[in-house]
């Protein structure tokens, strides 16, 4: 089968590319609505996320939204493409849809504390996502209402 050309839009920091790569993940950066009166948003979107138990999906896209004074600044939040339910039925809290080139995601409002704050210099596109996988997991230990 085969696959589209990862697109490298722009470049990440070498050790997120060097992390994302030892991980042998399939990931690809665009840029969605530049133009010379607006910068658009950056995007690190990576093909096939393997999920826990009990999602409707056993793998999905995930997009991290980079922002332009990545690493000085956090990275928030995760989307999701497909979306996501529980096989249980039960709802997932905090969610919305955003369109990202045309495809609908789902943004999981998920964000640091100032337990967790984001740290300049030692998070990184690494800690982010073991944070989505943290949120993930924690999806199935909310106590029912």
């Amino acid at each position: 089968m085969l696959t589209a050309q990862l697109r490298r839009e722009f470049q990440l920091p070498a050790e997120d590319e060097e992390y994302l790569n030892a991980r042998t993940l399939r990931w690809e950066t665009i840029k969605e609505g530049n133009s010379m009166y607006s910068p658009g948003n950056q995007w690190l979107i990576i093909h096939d996320w393997q999920l826990p138990q009990g999602y409707n999906h056993t793998a999905v896209r995930i997009a991290l939204l980079i922002p332009p004074s990545y690493s000085d600044s956090q990275i928030d939040m995760v989307y999701v493409s497909p979306a996501l339910a529980r096989t249980d039925g039960r709802p997932i809290g905090a969610l919305t849809t955003l369109m990202i080139e045309g495809v609908a995601w789902q943004r999981w409002s998920r964000h640091r504390t100032g337990v967790n704050p984001w740290r300049p210099g030692v998070d990184d596109i690494s800690t982010h996502l073991s944070l989505v996988d943290e949120w993930f997991n924690r999806e199935f230990e909310r106590v029912p209402l």
